[in-house]
């Protein structure tokens, strides 16, 4: 019985490999991580897998459809496995941590722009900024969330 990775890549016409296969399953199990990271999780199931291979790897998913790339500004790219249901993310101004967060009202693009200047919208990304949990008591990130 295939498993749902294997599933998920056939049906976007991509070849099941074991280096597809772990990196989606470092995405899923660590969501919002970069590229860095996904190479080092990897690479604690495939040893031998390049850096090259997994830069391919995580194109290939994205223009699948099957990850999703975020890029809050002045950030590294991130990765998440959640993809097709127009959530958010919020990110600690400090430490950078991301967490999603569901749309707050209906469907995609869950936002009306006051003006489409003719565009079909069928998305919104909205990036909330703040200070997490675990940095909101600590003097560093106090001084960099009064900006």
């Amino acid at each position: 019985m295939p498993s749902d990775f294997e599933t998920q890549l056939r049906a976007v016409s991509l070849r099941v490999t074991k280096p597809r296969l772990a990196v989606l399953a470092a995405l899923r199990d660590h969501p919002h991580v970069d590229t860095d990271t996904v190479i080092a999780l990897v690479r604690a199931e495939l040893p031998a897998v390049s850096h090259q291979a997994v830069y391919d790897v995580l194109r290939a998913l994205t223009d699948s459809g099957l990850v999703r790339r975020i890029q809050p500004a002045g950030a590294t790219a991130r990765y998440e496995s959640r993809v097709r249901d127009n959530h958010h993310h919020v990110v600690c101004r400090s430490c950078g941590a991301i967490a999603d967060v569901d749309c707050a009202v209906g469907p995609a693009p869950c936002l009306t722009a006051t003006g489409d200047h003719g565009f079909v919208i069928d998305e919104a990304e909205v990036v909330y900024w703040g200070i997490c949990p675990d940095c909101v008591n600590t003097p560093s990130a106090n001084a960099e969330g009064s900006r």
